[in-house]
């Protein structure tokens, strides 16, 4: 059996990723020398990383510096049961040959149903309409007067298509709508597979009634959707955000939403989480914040060290893997 080392912070999160079925099956696959340990644990005592092979970990791990590494001789494979590696991987694990997989996918999964849910939502104008409902103890001015386009014949535009998108434009195939889709990577004839027209952000922004954004966060798309697209936002659009607050122009956006209360924009995600005390973003009656709630929760985070666990059958078996995260796509990755 290879040797393994699995580091989590304590519960509730442990057994959220990690529940019994999911322990029982690492531990019939590896042997593992220490039980679990804290992140904490691992950064006093990083000699734990000593004579192991592969390690499993999730949120909170530390970054596999040189400190780690020099103790770390016989790591091959880390996987990490949850999304972005971003925090824990560094050149020198690519330089010395150890191989990441990350259960961004299974993390995609949430997100798209999350993200599916608000979009028929936005359709019926059902958080304008909450909010108004609320009016009399409500600060600020809110367009009330719109009619919802309802979720027959609408556009929805979709701000890249990588795995999440996808998903949610499936999810959006099961509705009477039509899908628009901004993604400089992808060929026209990929997404017309996907039932997706190609455009232009200007023109998604010009003719979708909800825009949902799930771009990564990379230096190119930092402050990427500014003002002048929100602008150009049909009246009583809106606009959800589920990738990084950092693609977005805050200020931008406040500004435009400041001037247009027909609008209305559901964050996830804010740069930076949460928003500072003074940001206008805590101010305007339709910007509705949620506190980076849309990816996996609860009992969806098993499905995350499932998706690992196969993902270890494949690897030992020399199998082609699903979810390895190349150091050029850890490049491309939120």
């Amino acid at each position: 059996m290879m040797r393994a080392l699995l580091v989590s912070p304590p519960d509730p999160l442990f057994s959220e990723v990690f529940g019994s079925e999911q322990l029982s099956a690492l531990r019939k696959r590896l042997a593992f020398n220490h039980g679990p340990i804290t992140p904490d644990h691992l950064c006093a005592e990083p000699s734990l990383l000593r004579e192991v092979d592969v390690l499993f970990t999730t949120w909170s791990m530390p970054r596999l510096d040189d400190v780690f590494l020099n103790e770390a001789m016989d790591l091959k494979a880390v996987f990490y049961c949850a999304g972005s590696i971003r925090n824990v991987k560094t050149e020198a694990c690519y330089d010395r040959g150890i191989r990441f997989f990350s259960a961004w996918g299974a993390n995609a999964i949430p997100v798209a149903e999350f993200t599916f849910a608000q979009i028929i939502l936005s359709l019926k104008s059902f958080f304008t309409s909450a909010v108004v409902a609320e009016a009399p103890i409500i600060t600020g001015s809110l367009s009330s007067d719109t009619t919802p386009t309802g979720g027959y014949g609408s556009t929805v535009g979709l701000i890249s298509i990588g795995q999440i998108g996808r998903l949610v434009a499936k999810h959006l195939r099961s509705m009477d709508l039509r899908v628009l889709a901004y993604d400089p990577y992808v060929e026209a004839h990929q997404a017309e597979s996907l039932g997706i027209e190609l455009v232009e952000l200007e023109e998604l922004f010009e003719r979708s009634d909800v825009v949902s954004c799930h771009t990564p966060w990379l230096p190119e798309t930092e402050n990427l959707l500014g003002g002048s697209l929100f602008e150009r936002m049909k009246v009583g659009a809106t606009f959800i955000n589920t990738a990084r607050g950092a693609v977005v122009d805050e200020a931008g956006l406040a500004e435009v939403f400041a001037l247009r209360p027909d609008l209305t924009a559901l964050l996830d995600v804010t740069y930076p989480e949460p928003p500072l005390v003074d940001s206008p973003l805590r101010k305007l009656p339709n910007v509705l914040r949620t506190p980076h709630i849309a990816g996996a929760m609860g009992n969806e985070r098993r499905r995350l060290t499932d998706f690992m666990i196969e993902e270890f059958d494949r690897y030992q078996n020399g199998e082609t893997p699903r979810w390895e995260v190349t150091r050029g796509l850890a490049d491309l990755l939120a």
